[in-house]
Formats: C-alpha cells, sequence, structure tokens
C-alpha cells in the first residue's frame, strides 16, 4: 500500500501514494548508505574534484567555493545522471528518469527516449500501470548486453503492449495543444 496498490491484486493504484513511498525509500537507502560510511570511518564528498597530486584533492561545492583535502586514499565514485538530448524543447518537454518518481501526477501517454536499461525499465513500469507507452530508440536496444537477449526484452514488452519506433533520433520537442505533458 505504501506504494499506491489499493485492493486486491493491485486493483488500483494512486500515483500520490507511489510516490512518496519511492521517496521515503530512496531517503532511506541513502541514510543507510552513509551511516555504514560513517561507521567504516569514510568522509563522504559530494563535490567537484580534480587531484592536485597523488595524496591531494582540489574541491569545488555548488557554490564555487574552493578547498583542498588531503588523504592516503580517495575512493572516486563518480556516479552517473541522465542527460537530456540536447535539442530544441527537450528541457520544456521532457524530464529524466530520476524525475520520473517525483512527478505530482502520473505520467500518461509517455514517450521513452533511448534503450537502455534503465529506459526499458522505465518504459515497462509505465506501461505496466496502464499508459501508453513507446520507445525510440537510434539504433540497438540494452548496448553492451547480448543482442539476441535484448531482443528477446523488446518482444516481450511489445507483447505487454509498449511500442518501439526503431532508427530515430528526436531533433525538437515541442507542446502538443490539449495533451497535457510534463511541466
Amino acid at each position: 500500500e505504501s506504494y499506491g496498490w489499493e485492493g486486491a491484486q493491485g486493483a488500483s493504484h494512486k500515483w500520490e501514494a507511489m510516490v512518496g513511498g519511492v521517496q521515503d525509500h530512496i531517503a532511506s537507502l541513502n541514510f543507510g548508505y552513509r551511516s555504514e560510511l560513517r561507521s567504516g570511518n569514510v568522509t563522504y564528498l559530494n563535490e567537484l574534484a580534480s587531484f592536485k597530486d597523488a595524496h591531494t584533492l582540489t574541491l569545488t561545492d555548488k557554490d564555487g567555493n574552493r578547498r583542498d583535502v588531503t588523504a592516503n586514499c580517495f575512493v572516486v565514485a563518480v556516479g552517473g545522471r541522465p542527460k537530456y538530448p540536447g535539442v530544441p524543447g527537450d528541457r520544456e518537454c521532457c524530464i529524466t528518469s530520476d524525475d520520473l518518481f517525483s512527478l505530482p501526477k502520473a505520467p500518461g501517454k509517455t514517450l521513452v527516449v533511448g534503450a537502455s536499461y534503465v529506459a526499458l525499465e522505465c518504459a515497462g513500469f509505465v506501461r505496466g500501470l496502464g499508459y501508453n507507452t513507446t520507445v525510440l530508440m537510434r539504433s540497438i536496444p540494452l548496448r553492451g548486453f547480448d543482442q539476441e537477449c535484448a531482443e528477446k526484452v523488446c518482444d516481450n514488452m511489445e507483447l505487454h503492449g509498449v511500442s518501439f519506433v526503431r532508427g530515430a533520433v528526436p531533433t525538437n520537442f515541442k507542446r502538443v495543444p490539449g495533451e497535457g505533458g510534463v511541466g
């Protein structure tokens, strides 16, 4: 129920309840990770860093303030963030996978740009909630994975109602009057 499902066998779903449950779960995971780091006597720094020498980092915080830190060893875990396609209208009309579970209401009809495992996971999730979902992919699904398996994943997603447009790259995004959209 904390993820929005109500009734027997998930008879109905409340998007707002799910968003709250997901955000609470993410906060709990992040707290646990930071606690584990502290208990291991690891200092966590969420700043832009560059090596000054083998034992010194120059850090820049979000306000542009710089400082140096020294240590015998550093663990660099850069992580990754989704990016916008870099075409006109992308920031006005699109969200990233990081934003999906922060939307105040369900996304409705959805175009997923890309065919990475995160993109396909999002497409499957949105379709599983009953929304019309299309995946737009430039070339192959799940690049770096076995392509026979990747195609089986796509075939299964198509059986469950996800549409695929292959060999396409967006050139721009525009709001369609009366279609709602994000934001």
